[in-house]
């Protein structure tokens, strides 16, 4: 699995793809705090790119992690966007003047996960309590696979878990129809949609990410005894440490140790994770903090799972 050029098919890019589109106005202001705005790229695909932002790397890297052990997540791309007839400052597009093009270095272009979006009106996304609710006795997913997603977002520091940011779809071939045209799923599926606030932290105000520092000083265990996992609460989050199963830790630690060093690194290269130029401290001296230092950073996250065991 190649986690350098991440999911393949129509509408991917290439790492660090040169992209040309054409400013899209909004209908209204975008949602979120990242900086962001819609273009067409041609003929009416028009995208969502994000761009000044440490929501830009850390969205690649943690989608590539998603997409390769197996949980669903968006597509997100590493690109440079050229913009055509873009507002000088795109997020504040309502006040800035256009110009013929302007440039953004270090974006990200994001393609939805393939299905149907099942939601009710005012009511978005899943909050992680919600998971307990799902029933495997008609066929939802074990807990086991369950736990795994929870131990997953925390070894990320998963830090905005508002429901919001927990997708909920049903996937391109679990849609029916009876007689009179009414809609049914067959295949619904829960995963993990907004991963822009991952690889620091989680803090009351959901101010950090991307922070090697920051990443490194979290335990994944609050409670190791009780494989009880270190996830704070932030204001908006809902997924507080979690209480986790023996079969939940032994499935994601089967899954991560099967991504080699390498993939580790294309990961984090894909992400253009070397660009934040943070510093670090060593033995040596303070330094730039590198692809390698990510990667031992994680591999020593996955052995505090690989190496704990659960209460029966």
């Amino acid at each position: 699995m190649d986690l350098l050029r991440g999911p393949q098919g129509k509408g991917s890019f290439e790492p660090d793809q040169q992209v040309t589109c054409d400013y899209v106005t909004p209908d209204k202001k975008l949602t979120g705090d990242t900086p962001k705005f819609l273009c067409d790229l041609s003929g009416g695909d028009v995208v969502k790119v994000k761009y000044n932002s440490g929501e830009v790397y850390a969205e690649v890297a943690a989608s590539r992690l998603l997409w390769a052990i197996g949980f669903g997540s968006e597509r997100d791309y590493p690109v440079q966007v050229a913009c055509r007839n873009c507002p000088i400052e795109p997020w504040f597009w309502s006040s800035e003047r256009r110009v013929a093009e302007s440039k953004f270095r270090i974006a990200s272009i994001q393609r939805k996960l393939e299905g149907k979006e099942i939601a009710l009106s005012k009511l978005e996304g899943w909050a992680w309590p919600e998971l307990d609710r799902v029933d495997e006795s008609v066929g939802g997913a074990p807990r086991a696979q369950r736990d795994a997603l929870k131990l997953l977002a925390v070894f990320l520091q998963h830090s905005d878990s508002k429901a919001g940011n927990q997708g909920f779809i049903c996937l391109a071939d679990g849609v029916v129809k009876d007689e009179q045209g009414n809609e049914d799923c067959k295949k619904p599926f829960m995963y993990i949609h907004d991963v822009g606030l991952t690889f620091g932290k989680a803090t009351l105000l959901n101010n950090t990410r991307v922070d090697l520092h920051a990443w490194q000083s979290q335990p994944v265990w609050k409670d190791a005894g009780q494989c009880v996992a270190n996830q704070k609460k932030s204001l908006s989050g809902t997924l507080v440490h979690p209480r986790i199963s023996e079969a939940g830790r032994k499935f994601l630690a089967d899954l991560l140790v099967q991504l080699s060093d390498a993939q580790l690194r294309d990961m984090f290269t894909a992400a253009r994770i070397e660009r934040l130029e943070q510093e670090i401290h060593t033995p040596q001296g303070e330094r730039k903090a590198a692809i390698d230092d990510w990667v031992q950073v994680f591999k020593k996250k996955r052995d505090e799972v690989v190496n704990q065991r659960c209460p029966p």
